[in-house]
């Protein structure tokens, strides 16, 4: 509990500092992303059927949404799944009242059933984490991406950017954002999903963003152009943003079925 309220205060506090932009800070969501971790197929099978049953329509019906939910490519290099949930939302307060919303929930209570009853020995998965971002001011809500084709073919790119301090980590929200990074990806047609700073994760101080292509091909693609750019040229070699990410994770993501996008 103590974490948590630590969490929230950081929260609060940062937004006490974006002040002097009201309208634009106050627009800006709050995203909660869960994520799943599974050792065995059954536990897969049942946290979908929660998720798609019981989780999603109970939040649809507190309009909050669109629910994105995806899942890592198994291989030789990557043999744990994982399941990740993206819930976008308005303002600090649903991370409260949500979960007190789904106690009341009948439906939800009874869609999700078998979830919940899970036995000691038998549970849904072996662990889950939930990070608590806030959008970036020029990335300020979230957005589905227009893809076509084949789910399985799609690439949602999950990335984390990790700073050695709090002042380098911001210094990396800055380059997005006043340094154009975000612009940059927008102009090439990166289909950018959502960028968020952490207020509440494991990997502290960092931040995540998404971004999402029809498949490997079109991601090498913009990606090549994205390095090749002049615009980045330029921000790689300004001294200003030099040593402000020491570790970065990458996930290459598909859309399950019931995903909102």
């Amino acid at each position: 509990m103590k974490t948590i309220l630590a969490a929230i205060l950081l929260v609060l506090t940062a937004i006490a500092c974006q002040q002097a932009e009201p309208n634009q800070a106050s627009s800006r969501q709050f995203y909660q992303l869960q994520i799943y971790t599974f050792e065995r197929a059954e536990q897969i099978t049942q946290t979908d059927q929660y998720l798609q049953n019981a989780l999603i329509p109970a939040l649809e019906r507190q309009e909050v949404g669109p629910v994105g939910v995806f899942k890592n490519r198994l291989s030789g290099e990557d043999t744990v799944a994982h399941t990740y949930v993206l819930i976008p939302l308005e303002s600090l307060d649903q991370v409260q009242h949500i979960p007190l919303s789904l106690e009341q929930d009948s439906s939800y209570l009874s869609d999700g059933s078998d979830y919940f009853k899970a036995a000691y020995n038998a549970p849904p998965y072996l662990r889950f984490e939930s990070i608590l971002l806030h959008a970036f001011s020029e990335w300020p809500r979230l957005k589905e991406p227009d893809l076509t084709g084949p789910r399985m073919e799609r690439i949602y790119e999950l990335r984390s950017y990790e700073s050695p301090t709090e002042t380098y980590a911001a210094n990396k929200i800055e380059m997005f954002n006043a340094g154009g990074e975000v612009k940059l990806f927008d102009r090439l047609g990166c289909n950018a999903v959502f960028y968020g700073q952490v207020f509440s994760g494991s990997r502290m101080p960092n931040l995540m963003y998404m971004t999402a292509y029809s498949d490997s091909t079109s991601r090498k693609e913009h990606w090549d152009a994205f390095f090749g750019s002049p615009e980045w040229k330029e921000l790689i070699a300004n001294p200003h943003y030099e040593h402000n990410v020491n570790h970065a994770d990458i996930w290459l993501l598909y859309p399950t079925a019931y995903s909102g996008y």
